[in-house]
């Protein structure tokens, strides 16, 4: 069974797909707040993880692909660095939602205020 798409696959959702995928393993999410505001040769990225090096080296590479980290090599030393941009577009994205959760935190007000009024 194939399921079509409402539209076909471009750039832009090729970006979101590489994104979203990088963010849904939890050691690449921290691998991306370790980064945050700070350069790290990729030994000082895998320390706190109990993988081998080859595995967080795979994860950085996902991360890479996705435009999330950009890698500085000097030899056989390569330093990672965060580039957020990509988190941006995804965030523009998922803004596109918001509306639906501000509908829900309406109603959740409305009935908290409902909820005071019943009470003696």
């Amino acid at each position: 069974m194939s399921l079509a798409l409402a539209t076909p696959p471009d750039a832009e959702t090729d970006r979101l797909d590489a994104v979203f995928f990088a963010l849904s393993d939890p050691v690449r999410r921290s691998i991306l707040e370790r980064l945050d505001g700070r350069a790290l040769l990729v030994s000082e990225l895998a320390e706190p993880f109990a993988i081998s090096l080859q595995a967080v080296s795979r994860h950085i590479q996902v991360l890479v692909r996705a435009g999330l980290i950009t890698q500085a090599r000097s030899g056989r030393i390569s330093r990672c660095s965060l580039d957020a941009e990509p988190l941006s577009e995804a965030a523009l994205w998922l803004n596109r939602y918001a509306k639906y959760w501000q509908a829900q935190f309406e109603t959740l007000a409305q009935h908290l205020i409902d909820i005071e009024k019943e009470k003696p």
